[in-house]
């Protein structure tokens, strides 16, 4: 039999995530709504830990740091323009990211995990202790933003379908640029990296330089992200940028299966609904108040039973 081609799976997929929108209620949209921010989240660092073999516990700043840039340059009596917020989170938080990355790139391993985890701290409580971003509170997005030409809206985030085209059409263009990527001699060059980086410095490549590319457009990409989750909820708060959340996107990538895009956005799916279902009375019962207890114990038997993650699944499938 012939070999189905890679493309063809995300390609279907994102066809029939588009499609689908006039079909789903309000509910399932914005059940759909979380899993595309989480899945762009996940792909981010997916290309960190995935590709390049960098385990970071501070991917959450970068979220957060996207979050809060759309919400402090929107204009306060107005929608602010897509184009200029989506681009402005994205560079805020790339910006922090040279920071943290040409200091914590000159470590490696489980120190590389600590200083990642401590510069993600740091931007924690500059949000949460001084009044820079509300403090603990937060701030609110008193009006969504909008593609405007002139004097005419095009795209209007308050409408929520035009909302989840823009998340949707979002996932696909940050899943085909680091498709390309993975393609490209930056992405061979990344992998190399990951396994053997001291033969790749032996080799001629500037292996330093690479890690910190990498480290940045991941950064930027989770500013996206960010972006997305204050439109979608209008508010945000220092818990965006704390390491639980750090923690929670690195387990979706384990989930989902290390080293696959497609395993990024499967452990987004996997996750949000598996919150969903555990959290919700009516289908887990006295169980719903500890839907965190049974969270863990689901994720540890996912893990336990495939070691691959859920991507093992569909490779089983092919073989």
């Amino acid at each position: 039999m012939a070999r189905i081609p890679s493309w063809l799976m995300p390609t279907a997929a994102a066809l029939v995530l588009l499609a689908a929108q006039p079909f789903l209620s309000s509910y399932l949209q914005d059940l759909v709504l979380r899993i595309v921010t989480l899945a762009i989240f996940a792909l981010s660092l997916e290309l960190l830990v995935g590709t390049t073999g960098l385990v970071s516990l501070g991917h959450a700043a970068f979220y957060g740091i996207g979050a809060y840039a759309t919400v402090m340059l929107s204009p306060p009596d107005g929608p602010g323009a897509i184009g200029l917020l989506l681009p402005a989170a994205a560079a805020s938080a790339a910006l922090y990211a040279v920071f943290v990355g040409a200091l914590s790139l000159r470590t490696k391993g489980v120190y590389f995990i600590m200083v990642t985890l401590a510069f993600a701290q740091m931007a924690y409580f500059v949000f949460h202790d001084t009044k820079f971003g509300g403090g603990t509170d937060g701030i609110y997005l008193n009006v969504r933003p909008v593609l405007a030409f002139g004097e005419r809206v095009l795209l209007d985030t308050d409408h929520k379908p035009t909302l989840y085209w823009l998340a949707c059409t979002l996932l696909i263009a940050t899943y085909a640029l680091l498709a390309l990527i993975r393609r490209a001699r930056f992405g061979h060059a990344l992998a190399g990296i990951r396994v053997n980086e001291q033969r790749m410095r032996a080799a001629g490549f500037p292996t330093t330089l690479y890690k910190l590319a990498a480290f940045v457009i991941a950064a930027a990409l989770a500013g996206v992200a960010g972006f997305l989750a204050a439109t979608k909820d209008g508010v945000v708060n220092p818990e965006l940028l704390s390491w639980h959340v750090s923690g929670e996107v690195l387990l979706v990538i384990i989930l989902g299966g290390l080293g696959h895009l497609r395993g990024a956005v499967l452990g987004a799916v996997a996750f949000v609904l598996l919150k969903e279902l555990l959290s919700t009375p009516a289908l887990a019962g006295p169980l719903a108040e500890r839907w965190q207890l049974t969270l863990g114990f689901t994720v540890i038997a996912f893990v336990a039973l495939l070691p691959k993650g859920l991507i093992g699944l569909l490779q089983r499938r092919h073989t």
